[in-house]
């Protein structure tokens, strides 16, 4: 069979299962602007900045036409420069345009478009309204007034995460995208993902800032500011550095927290450790004392409980599940009960107060750490969460030449973590960790569990591992529509399960809304930086971190462990 072929440019290009134009013209090395387009999502053509011109004159939305074998496009003619050029002067003409203090300053789409098409003057009007800015949520902003009316935020809430918090609501020159009547976000059933924010071009949707409260607490002399720092950070934040996806820079983020003025640094994985050791315990109990029904009479598996946005899907769409989401608190919230007990006797006698902060890719962990579960006296175990790109800016305001610092090591003394702890931040993460917890202790079964099925970026994995006389049935998911496909199956008994790892972001942690924004391929980078940072760890299994083993047998966990790092939903 002859190889298909497009001329693109005058250039032939070679396709095979490119399902539109656009990939096609991508792949020969072109890069034609989009606003609305995602692989991951469905096909909207909403923005027409795409559009291609074939060999009869006629002008064709790229992301929506299949490849034909011998076609003939241009990508760059003088109808398709003006044609954008006019797409981009109407785009502006009813936007805000105050972009030296706008929050996507320099990674704003509409702006990156705008220079290099060289606009410099919009021969229309400025109707843009006044903005009317939504602040309601603990974790997302919207500013309605630099929407461009794209729909990536509505297709990823809807589409993706299966939410629908968001829509598109009235039509024509009054379409807007909105919250069901007009409510704030916060009284929405959004789960704080972030998801929307991640994908949004402009500025109409953005993470909600915590850094004034944090730079508040670092000059404050009369406080202590401890940090820690989730695992999906190291591998993402070298990004906006000029250091390359997936290069672990824990070493540099402990040495930039320290210029910060953060007086004791810490690594989350150690909770992690922490987390396995708590969630394979409680499936070990489940497995050994019975197994719950639901209502139907379908067997349920243990959910984990690591991350707030799914376990807020689960409070709003599926309640009665609540009682098979683990009690485990989140790694995050697990170190933050933990540091504050560490430093209580500490501050009582030198007159300080510890605050905790926390560097987290995930933009619901603002959300999880505000609520009351995790507060004790009224005081939360984790004050401020700030993401990976807040972080960014902390550094870059305070100067500090990122890709030159020399790495340092965490602080003591809970600055020992296992090589399963760090491979929370990717999805499978808390399942292999979990997997290695419960397994015989031996390199033979670690590679068998490496080897199992629960790796790689798929949402969803079904696998079978053995485990002595056992053979566990587990799920691995990310993004929550692939949770509520499972969920339903599971529910009509066409899927029995044991355990079910849940992330609600596509491709876990690394993929976090907190996070710099980055393809498919940025992700997959990561990803390996996980692993590698996993193979280059002396210890590989929680169990076996020395901290964790005193710190149970001798320390604060000995008779309080379950008060500390166990918590219960839905009372």
């Amino acid at each position: 069979m002859s190889e298909k072929y497009m001329i693109i440019d005058g250039i032939r290009t070679a396709f095979t299962d490119e399902k539109n134009i656009l990939q096609v013209i991508r792949k020969a090395g072109i890069h034609v602007p989009t606003f609305c387009y995602y692989t991951d999502m469905s096909i909207y053509g909403a923005c027409r900045m795409c559009v291609v011109e074939d060999e009869r004159g006629s002008i064709i939305a790229s992301c929506s036409t299949p490849p034909k074998d011998k076609m003939v496009i241009r990508t760059n003619t003088s109808k398709l420069h003006q044609h954008r050029k006019m797409i981009l002067e109407l785009l502006l003409a009813s936007h805000c345009r105050d972009c030296t203090i706008c929050e996507k300053n320099g990674n704003c789409r509409l702006q990156m478009l705008a220079a290099r098409f060289h606009l410099t003057k919009v021969r229309f009007p400025n109707t843009h309204p006044e903005p009317v800015i939504d602040d309601s949520s603990l974790s997302i902003v919207r500013d309605p007034s630099k929407c461009i009316l794209c729909g990536d935020c509505v297709r990823m809430c809807n589409e993706v995460q299966h939410v629908g918090a968001i829509d598109f609501a009235h039509r024509g020159a009054n379409m807007i995208v909105s919250p069901a009547f007009g409510r704030p976000i916060a009284e929405t059933d959004c789960v704080n993902c972030g998801q929307c924010a991640a994908v949004c071009p402009t500025a109409a949707i953005t993470i909600k800032k915590d850094l004034k409260g944090v730079w508040q607490a670092l000059y404050a002399p009369n406080k202590r500011v401890v940090v820690q720092i989730a695992p999906a950070v190291r591998v993402a934040i070298g990004e906006e550095f000029g250091i390359a996806p997936g290069k672990n820079t824990i070493g540099k983020i402990y040495t930039a927290l320290r210029m910060l003025g953060f007086d004791t640094v810490f690594d989350t994985s150690f909770s992690a450790d922490l987390t396995v050791i708590e969630e394979a315990n409680e499936l070990v109990y489940k497995l050994e004392n019975g197994e719950k029904k639901y209502p139907q009479g379908n067997t349920m598996p243990l959910f984990t409980s690591c991350c707030p946005a799914w376990v807020r899907f689960v409070e709003t769409k599926y309640p009665e599940l609540l009682p098979y989401v683990s009690t485990c608190k989140s790694p995050m919230e697990m170190f933050g009960a933990v540091l504050k007990e560490y430093y209580k006797p500490a501050d009582k006698e030198a007159g300080m107060e510890t605050i905790s902060v926390a560097v987290m890719p995930c933009v619901a962990k603002k959300y999880e750490a505000a609520r009351d579960e995790f507060c004790r006296d009224r005081v939360p175990d984790v004050d401020y969460v700030i993401t990976t790109k807040e972080l960014i800016l902390m550094i870059k305001e305070l100067g500090v030449q990122f890709q030159e610092i020399e790495p340092s090591a965490p602080d003591m003394p809970f600055s020992i973590n296992s090589g399963a702890g760090v491979i929370f931040g990717v999805t499978g993460g808390v399942m292999e960790a979990a997997l290695r917890h419960v397994a015989a202790k031996n390199n033979e079964t670690l590679r068998e569990i490496e080897y199992s099925g629960v790796r790689g970026l798929e949402g969803t994995k079904i696998a079978e591992v053995s485990l002595g006389d056992k053979t566990l049935r587990v799920g691995v998911v990310n993004g929550l529509g692939n949770a509520d496909t499972l969920i339903r199956k599971l529910q009509r008994g066409e899927e029995k399960l044991d355990f079910v790892e849940v992330m609600a972001c596509p491709y876990g942690c690394i993929g976090g809304a907190g996070q710099p924004f980055g393809y498919r391929s940025v992700k997959e980078d990561r990803a390996q930086g996980m692993y590698k940072a996993d193979k280059s760890a002396i210890v590989k299994r929680s169990c076996d971190n020395p901290t964790l083993i005193n710190l149970y047998e001798n320390g604060m966990l000995k008779e309080r462990s379950h008060e500390l790092l166990h918590v219960h939903y839905g009372k």
